[in-house]
């Protein structure tokens, strides 16, 4: 089993980066730390950019996240997947056979995330697994 993180480094992101620490720790599982880089869009040219952009962001981010992993004795695994940020945490998910899926909540309303539908609100109620929102900081 193992403990997956969407991970962006948005504030609600970063604070669940310490959540989903601990919760592999607690368990002794490995931390899988997923970037969605799915570009808007889907052929020609410009796909492809937006795609390479997304894919070296996630990258830069994830780097950081498998340093506060390092730090803290726990083993992590990076994915970055080629689709949206809730479709990818599902996919690594399941590859990984999750436990529970971490995710970070930046403070948008209930009503704002159901009718645009956020990453957090999409794993309430696509997940078969446990998901466990991490509110941002005030």
């Amino acid at each position: 089993m193992s403990v997956v993180l969407g991970y962006d480094e948005s504030p609600g992101a970063t604070r669940a980066l310490s959540a989903a620490i601990e919760v592999a720790a607690a368990f002794g599982e490995p931390l899988v730390l997923v970037y969605g880089a799915g570009a808007p869009g889907g052929v020609g040219e410009e796909y492809k950019s937006h795609a390479e952009a997304l894919q070296e962001i996630g990258r830069k981010a994830l780097a950081h996240a498998v340093e506060a992993s390092d730090e803290a004795g726990v083993p992590s695994t990076v994915e970055i997947i080629d689709a949206k940020p809730a479709q990818a945490l599902l996919q690594a998910a399941d590859k990984h056979n999750a436990r529970v899926i971490v995710v970070g909540n930046w403070g948008e309303s209930p009503i704002k995330g159901a009718m645009l539908g956020s990453t957090p609100h999409k794993l309430l109620h696509l997940s078969t697994r446990p998901v466990l929102c991490v509110p941002a900081e005030d």
